[in-house]
């Protein structure tokens, strides 16, 4: 006892000093990534032994600098209290660019670098300019195509869910999921009613948001939220809050969904019947919400599902997928989820799965739950979606027994 007892303080003294390092890097993080950023493709493009003619390096060089220092001026004018949207779009737009135009300088400056060596195509400096003009022509290509995709409507994804606990009843009972909309800077309002008026033609008798309906307050992108309001649905149409409502004045947003008509399921359920089959259908407040502050938000699955049949099945609404260990610990049937994005911008699909189990499509977790999580409708931030697709998503729930 006495030995176990003296072991525990050092191994927790042993971990300590290591928490605090890496707390120390990651204070640093915001000062260093967008140095890389900016820094690395400015080396690719013109310090890599092209020799390009006098003005163009120090001309590019200034415009790079330009970058560097205005992106977190830009951003933090548009996101931090000023919430200035011009400054908004300017910032968000250089962090996608950057992030293209550094992921290509990488991967280019090192792959096509070296097969160029190996195969013995020109001098050094040759080379070095056509991996310039390599970077240059996929991040416009990638940039031009990413901007399309996220200005589009989303296509429809369909899919089949077997839910071995659903009742014949209820075979073939249409969910439809939209999530992460983002109405933010860019007036998206025309864009939103032409996602719900997809969202109408599925002919859904259920309609889910998972969350991060914009960014600002409702009060400022009412006009491009309202167009929700003329969504259909046979039996309900239901929300959740998502982590940037708590940016921005969440109580708002629960408030403006339940005026344009969807029941915002807050720690709380309601049953939905057909054939003679019932239908648990819960909401969770997002996981950030007990720290932003406001009173009485938390996700809390237990308040959610009480009184329920525990024989019943259920679909859960949690706008991230990482609350799928409390739903399969509870034994939640299937579980919508949003807030990836799908990663948004290839590959920061790798950063994402670090924090969260999966980044899109249908997994499975515990003895018996299902997760969904949708690429997101909307996009957030950088005007840009690349190599990960908008989505509406339309589940069509399947009993084994029918």
């Amino acid at each position: 006892m006495t030995e176990a007892g003296n072991t525990r303080p050092a191994e927790g003294e042993a971990r300590a000093p290591r928490q605090n390092r890496l707390q120390r890097l990651m204070r640093h993080v915001p000062l260093i990534a967008p140095v890389l950023l900016w820094a690395v493709p400015c080396w690719v493009l013109l310090y890599g032994g092209q020799h390009w003619p006098p003005p163009a390096t120090p001309v590019g060089t200034a415009l790079f600098a330009l970058a560097l220092v205005g992106m977190p001026f830009a951003m933090a004018r548009g996101h931090g209290r000023r919430q200035q949207d011009r400054a908004a779009i300017v910032g968000d737009t250089l962090l996608g660019v950057g992030w293209v135009l550094f992921t290509w300088s990488v991967l280019l400056g090192v792959l096509l670098r070296l097969a160029l060596t190996v195969a013995g195509v020109g001098e050094s400096q040759d080379r070095a300019r056509i991996v310039a003009c390599a970077v240059l022509g996929v991040t416009a290509v990638l940039l031009g195509w990413g901007y399309a995709e996220a200005r589009r409507v989303p296509r429809v994804r369909r899919l089949d869910v077997v839910l071995p606990r659903l009742g014949p009843g209820l075979d073939g009972f249409r969910v439809a999921l939209i999530t992460d909309t983002h109405y933010g800077p860019l007036d998206r309002a025309r864009w939103s009613a032409r996602v719900c008026e997809t969202v109408n033609t599925l002919e859904a008798d259920l309609v889910c948001h998972t969350g991060d309906i914009a960014d600002g307050t409702a009060e400022r992108r009412r006009a491009q939220a309202t167009p929700l309001g003329t969504v259909r649905a046979t039996r309900a149409r239901v929300y959740v809050t998502g982590n940037h409502e708590y940016y921005s004045e969440a109580q708002g947003w629960v408030d403006l969904m339940d005026e344009l008509g969807w029941q915002p399921l807050r720690n709380r359920h309601l049953l939905l019947e057909r054939g003679g089959d019932t239908l648990v259908v819960a909401g969770v407040d997002d996981v950030t919400a007990e720290s932003s502050g406001l009173a009485g938000h938390r996700a809390h699955l237990a308040g959610a599902l009480s009184g329920t049949d525990p024989d019943l099945p259920v679909l859960l609404l949690a706008h991230q997928p990482k609350f799928v260990g409390q739903a399969a610990a509870a034994g939640i049937d299937l579980q919508l989820s949003g807030h990836t994005h799908g990663g948004q911008i290839w590959p920061f699909h790798h950063l994402v799965r670090i924090d969260q189990p999966t980044v899109a499509g249908l997994s499975h977790h515990g003895v018996r739950t299902l997760l969904y999580t949708s690429r997101g409708t909307g996009f957030w931030g950088p005007p840009f979606r690349v190599f990960a697709p908008s989505e509406i998503t339309l589940l069509v729930l399947r009993s084994p027994r029918h």
